[in-house]
Protein backbone atom coordinates (compact mmCIF):
# COMPACT_ATOMS: atom_id res chain seq x y z
CA UNK A 1 0.00 0.00 0.00
CA UNK A 2 1.45 3.22 -0.88
CA UNK A 3 1.85 5.71 1.94
CA UNK A 4 0.26 9.59 1.25
CA UNK A 5 2.98 11.82 2.16
CA UNK A 6 -0.03 14.54 2.44
CA UNK A 7 -2.41 12.25 4.44
CA UNK A 8 -1.67 13.06 8.21
CA UNK A 9 -2.88 9.81 9.29
CA UNK A 10 0.11 8.49 8.98
CA UNK A 11 2.08 10.66 10.44
CA UNK A 12 -0.16 10.78 13.15
CA UNK A 13 0.11 7.32 13.98
CA UNK A 14 3.62 7.06 13.44
CA UNK A 15 3.97 9.86 15.87
CA UNK A 16 2.24 7.97 18.68
CA UNK A 17 3.77 4.97 17.81
CA UNK A 18 7.12 6.81 18.44
CA UNK A 19 6.13 8.47 21.50
CA UNK A 20 4.57 5.11 22.92
CA UNK A 21 7.82 3.89 22.13
CA UNK A 22 9.60 6.13 24.28
CA UNK A 23 7.05 6.03 27.09
CA UNK A 24 8.16 2.30 27.12
CA UNK A 25 5.06 1.00 26.49
CA UNK A 26 3.48 -1.33 24.52
CA UNK A 27 0.27 -1.57 22.22
CA UNK A 28 -1.77 -3.42 24.83
CA UNK A 29 -0.60 -1.00 27.74
CA UNK A 30 -1.04 1.94 25.94
CA UNK A 31 -4.63 0.53 24.77
CA UNK A 32 -5.50 -0.06 28.45
CA UNK A 33 -4.28 3.42 30.17
CA UNK A 34 -6.25 5.16 27.04
CA UNK A 35 -9.20 3.14 27.04
CA UNK A 36 -8.98 2.35 23.29
CA UNK A 37 -9.46 -1.42 22.32
CA UNK A 38 -5.67 -2.68 21.09
CA UNK A 39 -6.55 -3.05 17.44
CA UNK A 40 -8.22 -0.05 17.25
CA UNK A 41 -4.70 1.76 17.92
CA UNK A 42 -2.89 -0.54 15.98
CA UNK A 43 -4.86 0.66 13.34
CA UNK A 44 -4.13 4.51 13.97
CA UNK A 45 -0.96 3.82 14.39
CA UNK A 46 -0.76 2.17 10.96
CA UNK A 47 -2.23 5.24 9.45
CA UNK A 48 -5.44 2.65 8.90
CA UNK A 49 -7.97 4.46 10.83
CA UNK A 50 -8.48 8.28 12.04
CA UNK A 51 -9.63 8.55 15.32
CA UNK A 52 -12.13 10.97 16.98
CA UNK A 53 -11.37 14.12 18.83
CA UNK A 54 -12.28 11.69 22.07
CA UNK A 55 -9.89 8.80 21.77
CA UNK A 56 -6.97 11.34 20.45
CA UNK A 57 -7.31 13.41 23.82
CA UNK A 58 -7.53 9.99 25.33
CA UNK A 59 -4.15 8.77 23.74
CA UNK A 60 -2.65 12.05 24.78
CA UNK A 61 -3.19 11.92 28.36
CA UNK A 62 -2.35 8.64 28.59
CA UNK A 63 1.33 9.63 26.67
CA UNK A 64 1.41 12.72 28.90
CA UNK A 65 1.12 14.74 26.02
CA UNK A 66 -0.74 18.39 25.60
CA UNK A 67 -3.99 17.05 23.39
CA UNK A 68 -3.00 20.09 21.46
CA UNK A 69 0.02 18.43 20.11
CA UNK A 70 -1.66 15.53 19.29
CA UNK A 71 -4.58 17.50 17.71
CA UNK A 72 -1.98 19.80 15.87
CA UNK A 73 -0.16 16.04 14.40
CA UNK A 74 -3.76 14.95 13.21
CA UNK A 75 -4.36 18.31 11.63
CA UNK A 76 -7.20 19.84 13.49
CA UNK A 77 -5.50 22.34 14.87
CA UNK A 78 -3.36 25.04 13.04
CA UNK A 79 -0.18 25.81 14.84
CA UNK A 80 -1.30 26.57 18.45
CA UNK A 81 1.96 26.09 19.63
CA UNK A 82 5.19 27.65 17.95
CA UNK A 83 7.57 24.77 16.53
CA UNK A 84 10.21 25.58 19.28
CA UNK A 85 8.07 24.07 21.84
CA UNK A 86 7.02 20.66 19.73
CA UNK A 87 10.65 20.45 19.50
CA UNK A 88 11.67 21.04 23.20
CA UNK A 89 8.96 18.88 24.36
CA UNK A 90 10.16 16.31 21.51
CA UNK A 91 14.09 16.34 22.54
CA UNK A 92 12.69 16.17 26.56
CA UNK A 93 11.04 12.88 25.49
CA UNK A 94 14.08 11.44 24.10
CA UNK A 95 16.56 11.97 27.16
CA UNK A 96 17.03 8.87 28.28
CA UNK A 97 19.31 10.48 30.71
CA UNK A 98 16.26 11.46 32.23
CA UNK A 99 13.92 8.51 33.87
CA UNK A 100 10.49 8.39 32.80
CA UNK A 101 9.46 10.57 36.30
CA UNK A 102 11.90 13.30 35.65
CA UNK A 103 10.44 13.67 32.26
CA UNK A 104 7.22 14.10 33.08
CA UNK A 105 7.94 16.46 35.83
CA UNK A 106 9.86 18.50 33.59
CA UNK A 107 7.30 18.65 31.07
CA UNK A 108 5.31 19.81 33.70
CA UNK A 109 7.78 22.61 34.55
CA UNK A 110 7.82 23.63 31.09
CA UNK A 111 4.57 24.04 30.03
CA UNK A 112 3.61 26.05 33.10
CA UNK A 113 6.12 28.33 32.36
CA UNK A 114 4.37 28.83 28.93
CA UNK A 115 1.10 29.05 30.00
CA UNK A 116 2.52 31.97 32.79
CA UNK A 117 3.96 33.79 30.15
CA UNK A 118 1.17 33.37 27.51
CA UNK A 119 -1.05 34.91 30.34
Amino acid sequence: MAEDGDSPRPMLGEFIRVQRQMANLSLRQLSALAEVSNPYLSQVERGLHEPSVRVLKSIARALNLSAESLLEQAGLLGGTEQPDDAATEAAIRADRRLSEAQRRALLGVYRSYIEANNK
